[in-house]
């Protein structure tokens, strides 16, 4: 089957799954969500974390924030599996598992007052349950947002003008860091001023094209990763302090836009150039490679279901959603449009990048071979660029243009990432009774910190790169299943449907605990001391949760019997 083939019978799932299970099944049987209910952006609104938002401008925000670059990166180097085992998870592990957590956590955020999972998992599981999640929050966000500064900077940086490596794109910082300008401008006139919203994002939207443009002929070189890292870490402490219109909604919203009209490019010279596949079907042993299961699921991320969406669903955007019945567009549709970033890496990377079997083998042969970070945003960048290059762009400046798209999301990522760890350790502040941490700034700092420490962390005096991305995705996934697993108990008290959050969650936390498992043990035996301890810890906190939650669940079943002979009687 041609890739053209699969593409558009993905595409042909994403719109039945969409309409029939996110709208129907799942809003209104197993949530019975209402137009007419209460959501906290009308209830608590302070027009700085709580504020009603246009559906598509909060999609945008929300959309832009979950994709980042992981579900780029993850798959590109998931492919060495094969391409059909990377792209049946990204899509049906999307539709079946990973959309179904973003939107009940934005439905369960929404219902407790646009709180955390951590808190909300109080509420539901044991007051214990707070602060174990909590903990597991905090290592997942500081290690992702650590390992984003990482590759920014590395993507950044040309140290030497007159030898830019081919993983370099200095011709992005220009036009990245003039984002932020236009879009703190854009905000500054909408919410301060009443100008009109659309002119504006139109002029926004223009100007972010010029200035890509202008990237080509002003590339900002000279400058170390390790400088790059500093200023990524500045940048995100203001982003986190200021307030969510100032920066963060306009920036994210210009940044879908971008990536709305990048996926267009790319799926239309998908389709012009109709590729043939270059790599294998399935790849079951690559050398030096962990096995297929689970590490497949570990390794593609957020390209398929992701702890960290839950963060951004019940950290900022249910504290936005205007009505409840926008849950479905905003929370599952938003995971659809991460698969399908995803899809595009996959088929860039097995299908754009390389013209020959032998080629792509050079490239996947081994584990080793495939491990630098860099080196798969590279292939990302060249294959997608290959596609927009078939509408007549000339080839570096299509490649350009998607390195942008690569970075600006990215930061995106690292903006409302530490913003969410900021909320993260204010809560945590507030469960040990340190007040300190309730102050904004302090607790910005400490998020800086955090991620800062796992951006400069290094094993035998490299950059992490793989290492991280392995425990990230170990991390994220089992946020992930222990999200789906309050969903779950609250659904169970509330007598509803529990199947459609019960199966995906027991998958997940199957996979990653075993996977999880598997990495302590073999950090151990290589004497990475750090790795296996952070591990050990997150695994611990995990498998209590759980007990938690089992704990719940027979008081909960307890209840129901009593109720039910109560009734009887």
């Amino acid at each position: 089957m041609s890739p053209a083939v699969v593409a558009i019978l993905v595409l042909s799932l994403y719109a039945t799954f969409y309409q029939f299970y996110a709208k129907g099944v799942l809003a209104r049987r197993v949530f019975g969500l209402s137009e007419r209910a209460e959501t906290p952006a009308h209830a608590l609104r302070d027009d700085v974390d709580y504020l009603p938002s246009n559906k598509y401008v909060l999609f945008g925000h929300h959309y832009a924030s979950i994709a980042g670059l992981a579900p780029m990166l993850g798959p590109a180097i998931a492919v060495i599996w094969g391409w059909l085992p990377a792209l049946c998870w990204v899509v049906l592990g999307t539709l079946l598992v990973g959309a179904v957590h973003d939107f009940s956590a934005l439905v369960l955020s929404v219902r407790h007052q646009g709180r955390s999972m951590g808190t909300i998992s109080r509420d539901v599981i044991s007051p214990r349950t707070r602060l174990l999640f909590l903990l597991v929050i905090f290592f997942l966000i500081a290690l992702a947002m650590g390992v984003f500064v990482l590759v920014i900077s590395g993507l950044f940086a040309a140290p030497d003008p007159a030898h830019v490596p081919a993983t370099a794109h200095p011709e992005a910082v220009f036009p990245t860091y003039s984002l932020m300008l236009i879009a703190m401008v854009i905000g500054f006139l909408i919410y301060r001023k009443n100008w009109p919203l659309w002119p504006l994002i139109g002029l926004g939207f223009v100007l972010m094209l010029v200035t890509t443009w202008m990237g080509l002929y002003l590339p900002v070189t000279g400058v170390s990763a390790s400088t790059w890292s500093w200023t990524l870490l500045v940048y995100a402490f203001a982003a986190s302090v200021l307030p969510v219109w100032l920066l963060l909604q306009p920036r994210d919203f210009l940044n879908s836009l971008l990536l709305y009209l990048a996926m267009f490019a790319m799926l239309a010279g998908f389709f012009i150039m109709r590729p043939e596949w270059v790599a294998p079907m399935v790849n079951p042993h690559p050398e030096g490679a962990p096995s297929l299961f689970p590490f497949l699921f570990i390794v593609i991320a957020c390209g398929a279901v992701s702890g960290f969406h839950g963060m951004v669903a019940s950290g900022t955007t249910a504290k936005q959603l205007d009505k409840e019945t926008d849950a479905p567009f905003v929370g599952y549709v938003g995971m659809i449009g991460e698969s399908l970033l995803a899809m595009l890496a996959v088929l860039a990377t097995t299908a754009g990048a390389f013209t020959s079997r032998a080629q792509w083998a050079s490239f996947y042969g081994s584990w080793h071979q495939a491990a630098g970070l860099h080196q798969k945003l590279g292939v990302f960048i060249q294959g997608n660029g290959q596609f927009v290059h078939q509408l007549g762009v000339p080839l570096d400046a299509a490649e350009a243009f998607i390195s942008v798209v690569v970075v600006a999301f990215a930061m995106t990522s690292v903006d409302t990432g530490t913003r969410l760890l900021r909320f993260n350790i204010e809560e945590i502040g507030q469960t040990l009774g340190l007040k300190i941490l309730g102050n904004r700034f302090v607790a910005t700092l400490v998020a800086v910190a955090a991620i800062g420490f796992f951006a400069f962390f290094k094993v035998n005096g490299k950059p992490a790169g793989l290492f991280l991305w392995t425990l990230f995705g170990t991390t994220n996934q089992i946020l992930a299943g222990l999200t789906l697993l309050t969903v779950t108990i609250y659904l169970y008290r509330k007598r509803k449907p529990i199947l459609y959050t019960l199966l995906p969650m027991l998958l997940v936390l199957g996979a990653t605990i075993s996977g999880m498992i598997s990495g302590v043990t073999k950090a151990v035996r290589h004497e990475q001391w750090t790795v296996a301890a952070v591990g050990s810890v997150i695994l611990l906190l995990a498998l209590w949760v759980l007990f938690e939650a089992v704990m719940a669940a027979a008081r909960i079943r307890r209840a129901h019997r009593e109720a039910a002979a109560e009734s009887a009687a």
